[in-house]
């Protein structure tokens, strides 16, 4: 007997649902800071928790944690190697409701080893997928979309 669309069998009670969340951002792709650090732009170095396939570039999509060089921003910012957690991305994704969303832009949040933010604020939108998976990035941003 075939089962309706949309139900998953087995949800934990209390967590989140992942959206298909695709990994669109390759090693290399440049982002935009979200917080209030003094970076501007982030290039991707290495994307943590990584599993992947021989000759293909490590990949991350909204929600993972990247390890990525700061490329524009203040003086003392520039050229330093953090930990960052992507917040939005151009390419679409679907939730599980069956919705698309797609921002205009792709952009990161400067974290610790603990992944708790560096920054004090986050002014643009993020993604629910990231506020969800990182709870502290969620109460300092503005705007959860």
């Amino acid at each position: 007997m075939a089962k309706p669309l949309g139900v998953m069998k087995n949800l934990p009670l209390g967590k989140a649902v992942p959206a298909k969340t695709n990994r669109p951002l390759p090693v290399g792709a440049r982002l935009n800071c979200a917080d209030n650090t003094g970076a501007k732009e982030l290039e991707i170095i290495a994307v943590r928790s990584y599993k992947g396939v021989r000759t293909r570039l490590p990949a991350a999509g909204v929600g993972d944690l990247i390890i990525a060089s700061v490329k524009k921003g203040r003086a003392d910012m520039r050229n330093q190697v953090v930990l960052a957690v992507i917040v939005r991305q151009r390419k679409p994704f679907t939730r599980f409701s069956g919705a698309k969303i797609r921002f205009e832009d792709n952009a990161a949040v400067i974290v610790g080893d603990d992944g708790m933010p560096k920054g004090t604020e986050i002014k643009t939108v993020i993604a629910r997928e990231a506020a969800e998976r990182w709870n502290k990035i969620g109460s300092i941003a503005s705007v959860v979309f």
